[in-house]
């Protein structure tokens, strides 16, 4: 038998002491004797008598899991099945609520979670349910693809409190001695406001680079992370169209890809025009709500996997699907029938009326306000604007454009204020910043010709950018703009500090892939 690995895996070592590394390291040795002399500890042994209490009711499970009552002829031995792609996100109450959700290769017996206040003494063990996921053969080259995801609500959790977890079905279980490398950890947010940091990007896709920014952003210890769309490029073509290219194996490698990271920062993503996949219903957003358990508070959690809101400390964050109003890419175009709207100008008004919210950030993937490939979507404008000027929204983050664009503070269409690298801005009194964070992986884009990056440490002459925007009429209208402020032409993603008290504000920097600053400036409300 190979001797197992005693070491602590490093994203749990971050979050635990000297004291609690000394006891992990003393229960996983005499655990690993017990399985040397016993032989024969397995599938939940270890754990015999100590089930903990038990979670909420799941839903049914569906083909992917195999009942207990029915021959498993065909099925792979679950002690040969490893899970992987393992992804945490927010219920709608960060502070009591968490999503662990994962994929298994084969189909398994009684997926779930073992989840405990120590990584050795992982004594609640939840049911997961399994969302199985259909693509038939979409060309000669492509085969039918059969997927796995299983899922696992964690309710009534307490604020501010490090809980680790493992997951496993029937002859894997995470909580034996030659399975413990693969528990990790999440952190639930604290029951008071406090400083804290989160990260953002957009457009990511599997690359060496996509796999960089996560290990920087992994770094950066954020609370939580916003994805704007356009996650993995499976449809590389991004019409939201039947006749796009579609490879649904591509999801199998971005979440491998991405669990490095997601399996201990809660990952809070959003739909992209690439993440509209036309041969899963309704509006092509099947995949997205098979592969992910989003907060459910949104208008249409059903239909719109991908618009919700939750607040963490001082910050509101709201996620809305751009699709539903974009000018350039229509295929989802008004799918909400203006529901999506309404809902949006409902909840900023609540978050701004909220005790304890000193901030409101928005996220999503078709720009706003953006001089690259792209450019600027007119229905983003026409939809949105008006509501985040008369709700005084703090930060607006988008993808799309494969680079890093930050505006000045925008109001009524024009600069309300200058905001060079460094500088504060007020939104009750100056507008608000747009801040397009494209660089996460895929292939960069360019500005337009003439135009040169202007960062920090290579700021250039700040001129008018001639650029366009789309109109209703899928028209590029010409546009030139003085609000382009700071252009990097480079991987990279935000990270964003939250400071709370007498003078709370938000400070903005922009990190490029080895994480150096380009770009930094902050929100003060009231100033």
């Amino acid at each position: 038998m190979d001797t197992p690995d005693v070491g602590i895996p490093e994203r749990l070592a971050r979050r635990m002491s000297m004291a609690e590394q000394h006891e992990y390291l003393r229960s996983k040795l005499s655990r690993r004797r017990a399985l040397v002399t016993g032989g024969a500890l397995a599938g939940g042994g270890l754990l015999a008598g100590c089930s903990g209490s038990q979670g909420p009711a799941a839903a049914p499970s569906r083909s992917a899991s195999v009942p207990a009552s029915r021959p498993a002829t065909g099925v792979v031995p679950g002690s040969v099945v490893a899970p992987f792609g393992r992804r945490l996100a927010f219920g709608a109450d960060p502070k009591t609520q968490m999503r662990i959700s994962w994929q298994v290769p084969f189909a398994v017996r009684k997926p779930y979670v073992r989840v405990g206040l120590k990584p050795w003494e992982l004594s609640r063990r939840i049911e997961a349910e399994v969302r199985d996921l259909h693509t038939p053969s979409l060309s000669k080259r492509l085969p039918a693809v059969d997927q796995y995801y299983l899922h696992a609500a964690l309710d009534h959790l307490r604020p501010d409190t490090t809980y680790y977890y493992g997951v496993g079905h029937e002859g894997f279980d995470p909580a034996s001695a030659e399975r413990m490398s693969t528990v990790s950890s999440f952190r639930t947010a604290p029951a008071r406001a406090g400083t804290f940091t989160f990260t953002a990007f957009g457009d990511q896709g599997v690359s060496y680079d996509a796999l960089a920014n996560d290990q920087v952003i992994l770094g950066q210890n954020p609370a939580f992370h916003l994805h704007a769309g356009d996650l993995c490029y499976a449809d590389s073509t991004g019409h939201g169209e039947d006749s796009d290219t579609y490879d649904a194996r591509v999801w199998d490698q971005f979440l491998a890809q991405t669990e490095s990271v997601a399996s201990s920062v809660p990952w809070m993503v959003t739909t992209g025009n690439h993440d509209m996949e036309a041969w899963y219903s309704p509006n092509g957003y099947g995949g997205q709500s098979a592969r992910w358990s989003l907060p459910s508070n949104g208008f249409d959690p059903e239909n719109a996997p991908g618009v919700y809101s939750f607040v963490y400390g001082n910050v509101g964050v709201v996620a809305l699907d751009a699709n539903d109003v974009s000018y350039e890419i229509p295929a989802n175009f008004g799918c909400t029938d203006g529901r999506q709207t309404k809902w949006l100008d409902r909840r900023l008004g609540e978050l701004r009326a909220a005790d304890g919210v000193d901030f409101v950030v928005v996220f999503f993937h078709h720009c706003a306000y953006s001089t690259s490939t792209h450019a600027s979507d007119g229905g983003v404008r026409d939809a949105w604007l008006p509501l985040f000027t008369k709700h005084q929204v703090d930060l607006v983050i988008n993808g799309h454009n494969h680079v890093y664009e930050r505006t000045d503070a925008v109001q009524n269409g024009s600069v309300g204020r200058a905001v060079p690298v460094g500088a504060s801005t007020d939104p009750t009194r100056d507008g608000i910043v747009y801040v397009t964070a494209g660089g996460a992986g895929k292939e960069l884009y360019s500005f337009p010709d003439g135009v040169e990056d202007s960062y920090e440490g290579h700021v250039s002459a700040h001129e008018p950018v001639g650029t366009f925007h789309w109109t209703k009429a899928r028209e590029k209208n010409r546009d030139t703009v003085e609000w382009s402020r700071v252009r990097y032409t480079g991987f990279s993603f935000l990270s964003v500090e939250a400071e709370s008290g007498t003078a709370p504000r938000l400070k903005v920097s922009a990190l490029a892939q080895s994480g150096r600053r380009i770009d930094y400036f902050e929100v003060r409300r009231g100033s």
